[in-house]
């Protein structure tokens, strides 16, 4: 079964062709972080409007690289929850009338639903049941993954995401948009033990909170120039990395061991960030799990991702009809079209 997948739910225009869930035929993706970078972050405005740009050439380029036509996929999945409405909008609207033009089945698929099926994509004998933690721009989860469309949270983000916090650190040290791959970069040269950051407690053990750590490092640098002092830039990148790695992997670790969860997953755009990798890898090993990680082509926002999601909710028989509307939030949990 051959699906065509599109993306488009932040400043990533993205298509891809999937075969069967698994196979990723082709993966098609169109950034725009170096305009949003002009503003310091993704401009919703903009990024709807260079969807409206990109969407046909990069269904095109992925359909030509499958060597296929649109006549020729059995279905098309599309990104429809959660993300920038107006951003989401472009994609859904398109997929809409590219399915119902060509009597095709249309899938709906939650975004972070997508991030958790990327490891699918990267490690063909992988599957559920498995604890999962998805960690990006926008949203932090731990997540019992149950089966390929049920799924339990167990702890999210009560303010700012960990994507969100290193961006807003990042910008604070410094560093430009989008800042986790610049933190992560000074971070290997800096001391992690130079600076002392709050880990912020939750009600909810499971919980994350980030605000505060924001918080503490631009109140950090400028009580350090209004003594007339030099930050330590790259040290403060290694300590906010450190710290935010430690806040991600004890949580999800604590949620896996009680559970008596043996097998983890981690996936989202910061689940490229080498500390996190480490750290999660270091934690799996010293507790005798078997982890699972997307490369890094995998990690950020991408078509094929929601293509292999596709697969398994159109196997569940979630089929969306052309009213099918883009969402802003959604829960994981209840996912509804």
């Amino acid at each position: 079964m051959d699906i065509l997948a599109i993306e488009s739910s932040c400043d990533e225009t993205a298509a891809a062709v999937i075969r069967d869930g698994r196979e990723m035929i082709s993966s098609v993706v169109a950034t725009q972080i170096e305009e949003h970078r002009l503003y310091g972050g993704v401009v919703p405005e903009i990024a709807s409007r260079r969807h409206c740009e990109s969407i046909c050439g990069v269904v095109n380029e992925a359909l030509e690289k499958a060597g296929i036509t649109a006549n020729d996929v059995d279905a098309i999945a599309v990104s429809f929850a959660p993300g920038l409405v107006g951003a989401l909008l472009v994609g859904v609207n398109f997929a809409k009338g590219l399915a119902f033009s060509l009597n095709k089945p249309l899938i709906p698929v939650h975004h972070i639903r997508g991030h958790i099926a990327a490891n699918y994509l990267a490690h063909s004998g992988f599957e559920p049941p498995y604890m999962c933690l998805v960690v990006s721009g926008s949203h932090s989860h731990i997540v019992n993954v149950k089966s390929y469309t049920e799924f339990e949270t167990l702890g999210r983000t009560i303010d700012d995401a960990a994507g969100e916090a290193f961006d807003k650190a990042a910008r604070a040290m410094g560093f430009p948009y989008p800042g986790g791959i610049f933190i992560d970069s000074a971070s290997k040269t800096g001391d992690s033990s130079k600076y002392k950051l709050p880990k912020p407690h939750t009600p909810n053990p499971y919980d994350f909170s980030f605000s505060g750590l924001k918080t503490a490092v631009i109140n950090l640098i400028h009580n350090t120039e209004q003594r007339g002092e030099e930050i330590d830039v790259n040290s403060l990148a290694a300590c906010f990395q450190k710290t935010v790695c430690e806040m991600l992997t004890e949580k999800f670790i604590a949620a896996a061991l009680e559970n008596n969860c043996k097998k983890i997953a981690l996936a989202g755009g910061v689940a490229a960030n080498s500390g996190l990798r480490g750290a999660l890898s270091a934690a799996a090993e010293k507790h005798g799990m078997e982890i699972f990680i997307p490369p890094l082509s995998l990690c950020g926002d991408n078509a094929a991702m929601i293509g292999c999601q596709g697969y398994y909710e159109f196997k569940a028989g979630n089929i969306a009809g052309t009213d099918l509307n883009a969402y802003a939030t959604m829960s994981l949990d209840e996912v509804r079209f």
